[in-house]
C-alpha cells in the first residue's frame, strides 16, 4: 500500500520505520528534511511538499507539532488539499483541535476524500515500541481501512465516535497525565527532602494504589537526568491550553488541570520549553539533580 507521513519527528519517524517494516512503500515530508534523511536510507521516498506526498499515497498520515502546523499542511498552498485526495484516507495524529478535526473532515468529504481524527498516547519509547494508545474519531468504514496499519504502530486503537472524538479523548488523557506528572514530581522531591533513596521508593510505590505511567517512565529518567523529550515541554503547554479551552466552551472548571499549565509555563520561563515533559522536576531541582 502507498502511504504519506509528513511529520518525521521524535515519534513520527519510528512510526514511519514500522509501517516500512510492514512492507509498505512510504512517501514522506518533514519542514526540515534532514530529519528524514535515515528514512530515506531505509527506503522512504522523498517528496518536497505535502501535495505531493499526497499525489503518490493513497493514505495520508500527518504528525506535526501545532494546530497551526495541521492547518497549513491541509489548507496552506501546497497542502493536502490543494490535490485532488478523492478516495484517499487523510489520518491526523497530531495532538490539535476538537474543531480543526471536524474542519478536515468536512473538506475531506467535499472533495471525495475520508479523514481521521488520531491522536497517540505513549511518547517516543511507544513509537519505538510500537505501543502507543491511538484515540481516533470519524467514519466506521474508514476507520476499519486503516485499523491494519494503526495496529502496525499501536498496541491499543479504539474508535471512540464521530470526528473530533479522537481529540477529545486525548484531551481526557492529557488531563490525567498532567495530574500524574505533578504528583510524580512532588513525590519524589518529598522523598529527597526525607532522605529516603528515591530508586528504591519508585520501586515500592509502583507496585502498589499510586503505580501509573508517568512514574514507570519518566521516574528513572530523572534519576539517570535524562531529560530529553519523549513528549516535548512546549507540545503539552499547547495541550493543556487546549484542554482549558475545550472545557471553558464546556462550562467546566479544572482546576487542577489549570494548576498544571501554570506549573509548565513557569518551567517554560526557565527555558526548558525543548526539554521532555519530565522536566517539571526543576522546579524543585532546578539543576536537574537531587544532590546541587
Amino acid at each position: 500500500m502507498r502511504i504519506g507521513f509528513i511529520g518525521t519527528g521524535v515519534m513520527g519517524k519510528a512510526m514511519v520505520q514500522h509501517l516500512m517494516t510492514a512492507g509498505h512503500q512510504l512517501n514522506v515530508y518533514n519542514r526540515t528534511k534532514s530529519k528524514a534523511n535515515e528514512l530515506v536510507e531505509q527506503g522512504a521516498v522523498w517528496q518536497d511538499t505535502p501535495a505531493k506526498v499526497t499525489e503518490q499515497s493513497d493514505i495520508i498520515f500527518s504528525m506535526v507539532g501545532y494546530p497551526s502546523d495541521v492547518e497549513e499542511i491541509y489548507f496552506g498552498t501546497e497542502g493536502i488539499f490543494s490535490n485532488d485526495v478523492s478516495g484517499k484516507i487523510v489520518v491526523d495524529l497530531t495532538t490539535s483541535t476538537p474543531t480543526l478535526a471536524k474542519k478536515i473532515q468536512q473538506m475531506a468529504i467535499e472533495k471525495g476524500a475520508e479523514a481521521l481524527d488520531a491522536p497517540v498516547s505513549g511518547g517516543d519509547l511507544g513509537a519505538k515500541n510500537a505501543t502507543l494508545t491511538i484515540m481516533v474519531g470519524g467514519n466506521q468504514t474508514a476507520f476499519e481501512q486503516v485499523l491494519p496499519l494503526f495496529e502496525v504502530m499501536g498496541k491499543s486503537v479504539r474508535l471512540q465516535g464521530p470526528s473530533g472524538s479522537g481529540q477529545h479523548t486525548k484531551m481526557a488523557n492529557q488531563i490525567m497525565v498532567a495530574a500524574t506528572m505533578i504528583g510524580m514530581s512532588e513525590m519524589m522531591a518529598y522523598a529527597d527532602k526525607a532522605g529516603l533513596n528515591i530508586a528504591d521508593v519508585l520501586d515500592v510505590v509502583g507496585g502498589g494504589a499510586a503505580a501509573n505511567w508517568s512514574m514507570a517512565n519518566y521516574g528513572p529518567r530523572i534519576l539517570n537526568e535524562d531529560y530529553s523529550p519523549g513528549f516535548f515541554v512546549k507540545h503539552f503547554i499547547k495541550d493543556l491550553k487546549i484542554v482549558l479551552d475545550e472545557a471553558e466552551k464546556m462550562s467546566l472548571e479544572l482546576p487542577g488541570t489549570a494548576l498544571a499549565l501554570k506549573l509548565y509555563e513557569e518551567l517554560s520561563e526557565e527555558g526548558y520549553d525543548e526539554d521532555g515533559t519530565q522536566a517539571l522536576i526543576k522546579l524543585w531541582w532546578p539543576k536537574g539533580n537531587k544532590n546541587n
